[in-house]
C-alpha cells in the first residue's frame, strides 16, 4: 500500500495528490498535523534521508523558533522537534512500499511508481 504523509492543506500536497489521481495511483492519506507521526518512523526517514532533508528548515514554524532550538541541531533533536511540531516535517512523503520519497516533482514520482500505477 502507497502512503502518502503530510499536511492537507499544504500546496504540494495538493500538487502530489492530483498527480497521483491523475496517474491513478491508490494510495493512502496520513495527515500529520491531524493524526500525529511516531517516533519510529521519523527515525525510519531520516536515517533513510537525512535528518537535513527530513526537517523543513525553510518553512514559518521554524524559522519561529527561537535560537536555541535552532542550533546545534542533529537526528536526536530534529526528530524531537519535529515530533513537537509536525509542522516541521518535509512534505510529502510518498511511502512507495520499497522506499520513501521526500517532496514532490512528477519525474521523480514516475520513476519511483514504476510498475505500480493501476
Amino acid at each position: 500500500m502507497i502512503t502518502m504523509y503530510g499536511i492537507k492543506n499544504c500546496d504540494t500536497i495538493k500538487k502530489a495528490r492530483n498527480w497521483l489521481d491523475n496517474e491513478r495511483v491508490a494510495y493512502g492519506f496520513h495527515d500529520y498535523k491531524v493524526s500525529g507521526v511516531d517516533k519510529e518512523r521519523l527515525e525510519e526517514w531520516v536515517m533513510e534521508h537525512g535528518w537535513e532533508t527530513i526537517l523543513n528548515r525553510s518553512g514559518t514554524t521554524f524559522k519561529a523558533l527561537d535560537a536555541g532550538d535552532k542550533a546545534h541541531i542533529d537526528a536526536d533533536k530534529a526528530i524531537a522537534l519535529m515530533m513537537a511540531n509536525p509542522s516541521m516535517i518535509k512534505r510529502p512523503i510518498l511511502d512507495t512500499g520499497k522506499g520513501t520519497v521526500v517532496g514532490f516533482k512528477a519525474t521523480t514520482y514516475e520513476t519511483a511508481l514504476q510498475g505500480v500505477k493501476a
